[in-house]
């Protein structure tokens, strides 16, 4: 990662991500992606570590830093593939929406215990029919006094199964479109609230996706983020966060599927030789270290950028559908390259190539992200 975006603070702090990944994390993946779910537990010696809401205030319970300290965080975990723990949507999305659009009382309520790990966070967008289009969404609350009635499910969500708060995307003035859209924090334990299965899915085998439904859930009033009918402005502001700390966990991801190939055809042995002394070999090493040198200045710009608020949405829509077809094509070489044993699981370049593709799906497809790059054209 470029050092002139990082201090000495920040290295010390990868140092102890690092170290955390290695002792809490890395001996216990693989048998966290066969239960589909990481342990609990994992959650609370993350806070403990102070891995968890590292870019929130300390006046909130969070560790005081900037959002490289946030990014490391991201980096590290997908340096090894680790994509169990759901610690971006809880830590950089979930919690940056209580921090710029919750009350007072709100953010001292609920950050501090998100970031000790007491309490998980999810986002709660996306329905079976309604995606990247969020207008599209049905999820309904309905004012009855002092509280709102809640109805609706959602699905691919992600820290489905542990969370214990969710910001909820509703629609509470179907007739308005974004306009009618409102976040509302809804706690788990509220009756009428209930978890779906946990999805089985392509890659990200051991981080928790679900399925939640709301079933005449009641919630106070004072549980809005921002005002009634204001959420999807809110959304607005934080999905270029959002969609830069996608392409934080992607490119790291290439970078070190890159690392692994490097390794794999110096001791691999073809005609004779090491594969890595063909020349197709190298000139594919080549091209792909070119492009992500390439792609590591673009992400470090932006992430200079959104540290000093100037990064747009445009950019962080460029940012993050360019990375991630980048992530998509160099890890895929770098399968080919493996030969046979890059479909094997036991290898982490077969376990990155199963995360990479839904990096171009999640945040707002790479559809859309075209879309909101056109509009500037």
């Amino acid at each position: 990662m470029t050092q002139s975006l990082y201090r000495e603070e920040h290295e010390i702090f990868r140092r102890s991500v690092q170290a955390f990944i290695a002792r809490e994390i890395a001996p216990f993946h693989a048998q966290w992606e066969k239960d589909g779910i990481v342990s609990r537990d994992l959650w609370r010696k993350a806070g403990a570590e102070g891995i968890l809401c590292t870019a929130i205030p300390e006046e909130y319970g969070g560790a005081g830093g900037d959002i490289l300290h946030a990014a490391i965080v991201s980096h590290e975990l997908a340096a090894g593939a680790w994509s169990g723990p759901g610690f971006r949507v809880h830590s950089d999305i979930t919690a940056f929406y209580i921090l710029n659009h919750g009350t007072e009382e709100q953010k001292h309520t609920w950050l501090p215990r998100m970031a000790s790990g007491e309490t998980v966070g999810a986002i709660a967008m996306t329905e079976p029919g309604a995606g990247s289009d969020l207008q599209g969404m049905r999820c309904s609350a309905v004012r009855d006094g002092d509280h709102y009635v809640i109805n609706g499910q959602k699905t691919f969500i992600t820290n489905g199964q542990h969370c214990d708060l969710v910001v909820l995307a509703c629609k509470t003035d179907p007739k308005a479109g974004a306009k009618g859209i409102s976040l509302i924090l809804v706690e788990a334990d509220r009756p009428g609230f209930k978890r779906g299965r946990n999805l089985e899915k392509m890659g990200n085998k051991a981080q928790d996706t679900s399925e939640l439904f709301f079933e005449d859930v009641r919630v106070p009033v004072t549980n809005i983020l921002g005002k009634e009918n204001g959420g999807f402005f809110c959304m607005m502001q934080e999905l270029p966060q959002e969609r830069l700390m996608i392409g934080v966990a992607t490119l790291g991801l290439a970078e070190a599927s890159l690392e692994w190939t490097r390794h794999y055809v110096k001791e691999r042995k073809a005609f004779k030789g090491a594969l890595g002394d063909l020349q197709t070999v190298r000139f594919k090493l080549a091209d792909m270290k070119t492009e992500l040198t390439i792609g590591r200045t673009f992400l470090d710009d932006c992430i200079a950028r959104h540290l000093v608020g100037e990064l747009d949405v445009p950019r962080a829509a460029m940012a993050k559908y360019w990375l991630t077809e980048l992530t998509g094509r160099v890890v895929d070489t770098c399968v080919q390259l493996h030969g046979g044993y890059g479909y094997m699981w036991e290898y982490p370049i077969a376990r990155a190539y199963a995360d990479a593709r839904v990096h171009r799906i999640y945040g707002g497809s790479n559809e859309i992200m075209r879309e909101l790059v056109a509009r500037i054209v």
